[in-house]
Parts: structure tokens; sequence; C-alpha cells
């Protein structure tokens, strides 16, 4: 016998915008491992910027999504909004995610249908 997922994807979803909206307050604001790694070998300033040295840092370029609404972990020109942004990416997530199953579902409905002859 089969069960329903509505009770598994709504305790995942409460879960995903719990640690989006509340843990993510929590995270580290050090650079992480693909940051440090990208700076070998360069010498920064207090301000984070690369003043001397040779890394692949310096060869990086602007993301063409930079500027964008949730760029860098929060609302483009709101400070601490990392919760927020968070909440609104699990939910955007959540509703492709959800689209994308409502799609699957409705083509199986359909392909299961019978069919029947043109004309008779």
């Amino acid at each position: 016998m089969r069960g329903s997922a509505r009770p598994v994807v709504i305790a995942g979803l409460v879960a995903a915008l719990a640690l989006a909206g509340g843990v993510s307050y929590f995270a580290s604001s050090a650079p992480d491992g693909l940051d440090a790694t990208t700076l070998r070998g360069c010498t920064l300033n207090d301000a984070g910027e690369i003043i001397g040295g040779t890394c692949m840092a310096q060869s990086a370029q602007d993301h063409e999504f930079g500027g964008g609404f949730l760029a860098d972990y929060g609302i483009n020109g709101i400070d601490g909004t990392v919760g927020i942004a968070g909440v609104i990416g699990v939910l955007l997530t959540f509703a492709v995610g959800l689209g994308i199953a409502w799609t699957i579902r409705r083509r199986r409905a359909h392909a299961a249908l019978p069919s029947t002859p043109v004309g008779g």
C-alpha cells in the first residue's frame, strides 16, 4: 500500500525554509574553500582586495548575474537579508520542482488513458 508523499514533501519544505531563513544567519562570513584556494599566492589588504602576488582570482571576472536581485547571498542593496534571500530561493526552487513533478504526473496520466479509434 502506497501512502501519500504530501507529508514528507511538506516536512522537507518546512525544514529547508527553517534552515534557509534562520540558520543561514549563523553561517561564517569567512571565504569558503574555493575562494581561499583562488586567493592562494596573492597579497590582500584589510578590505580583502588583491594588492600583489599572483593567483587565480586575479583573472576572475564579474558574473553576468552578479548584480542581480539575489546576488551574494542576500537581496541586492539591503544588508542583513541572508535569511530572506534563502527563503525566496527555497520557495522558487520548490515551485520549479513542483511544476516539473506536476507536468510529469499529468503526462503519465494522459499516456495511461485508453485511446479510441478515430471514427469508430
